[in-house]
């Protein structure tokens, strides 16, 4: 990646965040995948001063599981000003681990249901965790599949606190928007206090890249609720055997977001709102 290469044909907006990327350092204890899968806060920093994206929020990875350490230990590096976590943990955790968590910039719960085969914990904790947190205003970030939301509708619709919805909601590249469970999200937002995360393009298509049928769906998505959506890159793509250029994603922004507002919106507005960044 070189940006002086790719100029942006956008300017990015003061304060810009990256709301979804991973910390996968191996000198934490893990699965055994870390190493394969690395990203370390030395190496985002590099990419976040190329990109200009002052504000990240880290997600946890899979290879650390409940363990949380990495997490804390990329949001000390980075800076606790401009960086929040989202933890991985089930219903057994302590109050005291939550409240360590808090303190140490942890700003919700992720539950990453998706595919049931490597899921590290139940969306059956999520109900429970979403009223023991909700006092510490975290949100509950939910990565499923788009049958996974309408078979938990219910459920979802109950959770206390915010709510955020990963990678676009997962919908059937094939359908997009005509996807029934983009109904259903289209309604969390109307209820308030749910956000949508416009990331993983490559996760969200039939057609590869560029990604037309993933940015048509984030487009719509921006469209519908230009206050309630934010933009994460992935970084650093652990799914894709090929990585895909930091750049050509981060100019997807501009076809996302085609307007200013709407790009101060999506990447500073909407994820200091969300993550409580002061």
């Amino acid at each position: 990646m070189n940006s002086s290469e790719h100029p942006f044909a956008f300017a990015m907006p003061e304060n810009a965040c990256n709301a979804h990327l991973h910390i996968i350092d191996p000198a934490f204890p893990n699965d055994g995948k870390a190493e394969a899968q690395r990203g370390t806060v030395a190496e985002y920093k590099a990419v976040a001063a190329a990109l200009k994206l002052p504000r990240a929020v880290f997600v946890q990875a899979k290879p650390f599981g409940t363990d949380n350490a990495c997490l804390l230990d990329a949001i000390e590096k980075f800076g606790a000003k401009n960086a929040v976590g989202i933890a991985v943990v089930n219903n057994s955790v302590t109050d005291a681990e939550l409240e360590r968590l808090n303190a140490g910039g942890v700003k919700g719960l992720r539950f990453s249901v998706w595919n049931p085969k490597n899921a590290v914990v139940s969306f059956d904790d999520c109900p429970p965790l979403s009223e023991r947190c909700a006092d510490m205003g975290w949100n509950m970030q939910l990565h499923m599949s788009s049958q996974q939301y309408l078979e938990h509708a219910d459920v979802i619709r109950k959770l206390k606190g915010k709510i955020v919805i990963d990678h676009m909601g997962r919908l059937d590249p094939a359908l997009g928007v005509k996807d029934p469970a983009y109904r259903f999200i289209c309604g969390m937002i109307d209820r308030g206090a749910t956000w949508v995360k416009l990331s993983g393009a490559y996760l969200n298509t039939v057609t590869g890249r560029p990604w037309n049928d993933a940015t048509a769906t984030a487009v719509e998505l921006a469209r519908f609720a230009p206050e309630r959506v934010v933009w994460g890159s992935d970084w650093p793509h652990v799914t894709e055997k090929v990585k895909p250029d930091e750049t050509e994603l981060t100019e997807l922004i501009a076809t996302w977001f085609p307007t200013e507002r709407a790009r101060r919106l999506a990447l500073a507005d909407n994820p200091a709102e969300l993550y409580e960044f002061k």
